[in-house]
């Protein structure tokens, strides 16, 4: 019996961390561009699979979302092709690739107006971002804002409604392209 080496078990364990990290991501890609849920599931489970397989040619510190979309794009276009009996919105691998470049624009955008509103909270007082976290990580609505802050339900409102004001507005000087 072949004892495994710790380099297998590093690779192993560095793409189940990496695939657990992106795996809703790279669901819903793959979801929103193939109509069948029963379909875009066994895409996925293909997807996987040649990820693993290819998991050598990934060069750790780079975009491991954006390369696991390529892989599944070209599962789901292989798919298409070999799936011409069933009925869908259009085969033509042009008009997939080009929503699949339009999804991952758009999500290259939120994930960089996420990182920029983790650097914008981190920049608020601790009190406002306390108020933050009990309102929209932890779910509490206004009332019990107010009561764990020692405001009242309008001031808590009000305060809130002044600190999303602020946190969009950095967000978007965060990300909007800067004019030289």
């Amino acid at each position: 019996m072949k004892m495994p080496d710790s380099e297998t078990d590093s690779n192993v364990e560095s793409y189940l961390e990496l695939l657990n990290n992106n795996e809703r991501s790279l669901s819903a890609y793959v979801h929103s561009l193939v109509h069948d849920r029963s379909d875009a599931e066994d895409i996925l489970q293909a997807s996987r699979l040649t990820m693993w397989k290819k998991f050598s040619d990934f060069e750790p510190g780079t975009n491991f979302i954006a390369w696991a979309r390529k892989i599944a794009l070209h599962q789901i276009l292989n798919y298409r092709r070999s799936q011409s009996r069933k009925p869908v919105f259009s085969t033509d691998p042009a008009f997939i690739e080009a929503i699949a470049e339009e999804i991952d624009r758009q999500s290259d955008q939120l994930t960089e107006r996420s990182e920029a509103l983790k650097s914008c909270l981190k920049k608020l007082p601790e009190a406002q971002r306390k108020m933050i976290l009990f309102r929209y990580y932890e779910g509490c609505d206004i009332a019990e804002v107010a009561s764990k802050t020692g405001r009242t339900e309008g001031a808590a409102y009000r305060l809130l409604s002044r600190i999303r004001k602020a946190l969009n507005k950095c967000v978007s000087q965060h990300t909007s392209p800067s004019t030289s």
